[in-house]
């Protein structure tokens, strides 16, 4: 599905100058990346150089927006790994004949309206034992101006986000809050101060003298809340005879078979 309206990305552009946050981001994820990868709603490539850092065999870029698309492709230009389509993930079956191991959503999910019929669509396609590796806006208390100039639909509480991925099928292996030293910031900007988007400065400011501080304090110990949810979940191998080898979908399998009952 191609958007005819362009999204003008104010936020990726800003988020394009951190260099240590997306390494953080990164960093919660690197153990559970597999060799076919998916990233959904990829953006400008902010963080693609990052996932083709963990040489995967099959690299698939998925970006609706046609402006982003343009971006996107000269970002991974020199990623020979990477390839860029512009849609959906429900076009993504019609582009490719092998079953992904890994599907990132980071800063995604926040964006579709129906978020739980996205994560049922990613449980289908990904192959049994793959992982989703999802990074969403939190605290819904904390939405503001921001999030509406962003597109936002929602801001996730823990039991949210567990409730779409298990709904879906997925089994939870780590969901946690992040960055707890943005709350304060993001709700006097976004909130009080109704801004609109943060500035390139500041996106550098943050990164360059807090990011490196609060990835150390957060690696010793867990933040009982944050700006941020990193949620790692992973499909069941039961579901493991729809597919055959390679990670291909056998002819006429389906998936539909493993979810929970509704």
């Amino acid at each position: 599905m191609v958007v005819e309206s362009p999204y003008f990305g104010r936020d990726l552009e800003a988020m394009a100058r951190a260099r240590n946050l997306p390494r953080w981001i990164m960093g919660q994820f690197r153990p559970f990346v597999g060799r076919r990868v998916i990233e959904v709603g990829a953006g400008c490539g902010n963080f693609t150089p990052l996932i083709a850092e963990t040489a995967p065999e099959r690299l698939l870029c998925v970006e609706p927006s046609a402006n982003m698309v343009a971006l996107l492709r000269r970002r991974v230009a020199t990623l020979p790994e990477a390839r860029v389509a512009q849609g959906v993930l429900s076009d993504v079956p019609g582009w490719i004949d092998w079953s992904p191991d890994t599907i990132f959503y980071i800063n995604v999910l926040e964006h579709i309206e129906d978020d739980g019929g996205e994560i049922r669509m990613a449980f289908d396609l990904i192959a049994p034992g793959g992982h989703i590796l999802v990074f969403v806006p939190a605290l819904r208390w904390l939405f503001g101006s921001a999030d509406r100039s962003f597109g936002h639909f929602r801001r996730y509480g823990r039991r949210d986000l567990r409730g779409v991925i298990e709904n879906a099928g997925f089994q939870i292996r780590a969901l946690r809050y992040f960055d707890i030293a943005g709350v304060i910031p993001w709700f006097v900007l976004f909130r009080v101060f109704r801004l609109r988007c943060f500035t390139p400065g500041q996106v550098t400011l943050f990164d360059r003298l807090v990011v490196p501080v609060l990835r150390r304090a957060e690696t010793l110990m867990a933040p009982p809340i944050g700006k941020n949810l990193v949620c790692v979940a992973r499909r069941p191998v039961e579901c493991a005879g729809i597919t055959g080898a390679e990670g291909h979908r056998r002819p006429g399998s389906a998936a539909r078979g493993c979810h929970p009952p509704t």
